[in-house]
């Protein structure tokens, strides 16, 4: 699938984001900017690609797209300093956004009956494999071959797609008079409502939120923009995005349901490398060897979920995939610091099983019924909803994680109390028997102390990941109260396209 290499790419330069720094001797600060920019850039292309494909045609898009994603993965692979690899990346998730919303909506319009529910399966897979595959690969390519092949990687497949594109893809017909009408305050809107959101998410975990004064601005900055957004989006004559899906009480429902499995899709994707890296202490490829059974459950429940949207109400698919979303979570929140492929195993392959059953009705009941001109807006919103609902998700989460590590800490001090001071005598003691046998005993009990202090720590830090894994299967359990609500769509309904 042609999203598979911009999404894999994404996850797989995060994953070697400690090398990438060292080659090109960038600094803490610095390296960061090279996911959020290419996370923002991401996020405003996704919901603007809508009226692109109606301006460009899809043919063009897609070919427009994948062909600048390519050279822009070309020159990643080529930068030369931390300033290029920055603009680079940016130029990188910017073309390639708009890939996911287009496919899905072309997808979903070609085809009906058990056809098409085959089409979120696939694409849903496809989307949710590359965070698991993303570490795994590249893991293993920088350890191979060093940081710069996870961009090369990209350079053929993404030859291929756009060659495919532009000769296979007639789908519509472009309108270029729509150009010529775009209001353009909406879409600098858009993006600065967008990018600064991603900006605030991204960063304010690290600067202390809006304590951060450099936070606080971009924040009052996000929020004038977003009402300046919803303003012309009702108002303007040539709006970049169209809010009108949301006139339809199942596409909200189901986008509320996307927001939900992005938060539980990407924050649990984040924080089992975090747990084996920070607490058991693995390197990448270790990391990505554990994850992966995940994406195996995932590829083993493609084929389940698409026959279950044909068969049963979408309703009862949701409420399955998001309750075994949850008890996956709910498994994970009982680690313990020792915890490794075999212990995760389980936890993990029922969360990758659970995620395709959460997608596809989701899918289903957000696109169906929309004409191919709205269709392409309402993939734009629904996938940009999945997007954002990751970005809130990682932002959050390594905040509790953060707090409940800080809280427990200073639980396993107080609880230790008099047997805090019993250690410290102990130490004494042990310290002064071996001051008879050699002259280093005080630096030996300052060594026995820092090893329990790390104890403290990791334990502690363990401790935080399940207060986190916890509060996460909540809300998948929260978001079960909206499924009933949800009107079923027609099983084989199928929206014309617009022109051919």
């Amino acid at each position: 699938m042609p999203a598979a290499p911009r999404a894999a790419s994404s996850r797989a330069v995060a994953a070697s984001l400690n090398d990438v720094q060292a080659g090109l001797s960038a600094g803490p600060d610095e390296i960061s900017w090279v996911q959020t920019g290419y996370l923002m850039a991401e996020l405003v292309m996704i919901p603007f690609a809508a009226f692109l494909a109606q301006s460009l045609s899809t043919r063009w898009l897609f070919a427009l797209s994948a062909g600048l994603f390519t050279l822009s993965s070309a020159l990643c692979g080529m930068a030369w300093d931390i300033d290029s690899m920055i603009l680079f990346r940016v130029l990188q998730g910017f073309t390639g956004g708009a890939m996911v919303p287009t496919v899905f909506a072309t997808g979903f319009a070609m085809f009906s009956g058990p056809q098409r529910a085959m089409i979120p399966a696939i694409l849903g897979m496809v989307s949710v494999l590359a965070p698991t595959l993303g570490p795994t690969v590249g893991g293993w390519l920088t350890e191979a071959v060093g940081w710069r092949s996870i961009f090369y990687i990209n350079i053929v497949p993404g030859a291929l797609v756009t060659i495919l594109a532009i000769s296979v893809i007639k789908v519509d017909r472009p309108k270029p008079e729509m150009l010529k009408t775009i209001d353009y305050s909406h879409l600098a809107a858009m993006a600065v409502f967008l990018g600064g959101l991603e900006y605030v998410l991204e960063e304010g975990p690290r600067q202390q939120w809006f304590e951060d004064t450099t936070i606080a601005i971009a924040g009052w900055v996000t929020l004038v923009a977003f009402v300046l957004f919803v303003e012309r989006s009702f108002r303007s004559g040539g709006p970049v995005v169209k809010l009108s899906p949301f006139r339809k009480p199942t596409f909200v429902f189901a986008c509320v349901f996307n927001l939900v499995i992005g938060f539980g899709l990407y924050s649990s994707t984040y924080l089992i490398p975090v747990f084996l890296g920070r607490v058991r202490g693995y390197d990448s490829l270790e990391i990505g060897t554990t994850v992966f059974v995940t994406g195996i459950a995932q590829i083993l429940s493609t084929v389940i979920a698409a026959r279950l949207s044909t068969r049963v109400d979408q309703r009862i698919v949701v409420t399955a995939g998001l309750s075994l979303f949850a008890a996956a979570l709910w498994l994970t929140s009982h680690m313990t610091s020792q915890w490794g492929f075999m212990a995760l195993l389980a936890p993990q392959a029922l969360r990758g099983f659970a995620i395709m059953l959460c997608i596809v009705p989701s899918v289903n009941m957000a696109l169906s019924g929309f004409e191919m001109a709205e269709l392409r807006y309402a993939s734009g919103l629904f996938n940009l909803m999945r997007n954002l609902g990751g970005a809130i998700g990682i932002a959050v989460v390594n905040t509790w994680l953060g707090d409940n590590a800080r809280i427990h800490v200073a639980r396993f001090g107080e609880a230790l109390g008099e047997a805090g001071r019993s250690s410290n005598t102990a130490l004494e003691t042990l310290a002064a028997r071996i001051a008879e046998r050699t002259p280093d005993a005080a630096e030996a009990a300052l060594v026995l102390q820092g090893e329990l202090a790390k104890v403290v720590g990791r334990e502690a830090l363990t401790l935080a990941f399940n207060d986190v894994f916890r509060v996460m299967a909540g809300l998948f359990l929260l978001a079960l109260v909206m499924a009933p609500f949800c009107k079923p769509p027609p099983l084989a309904s199928r929206p014309p396209p617009d022109a051919h």
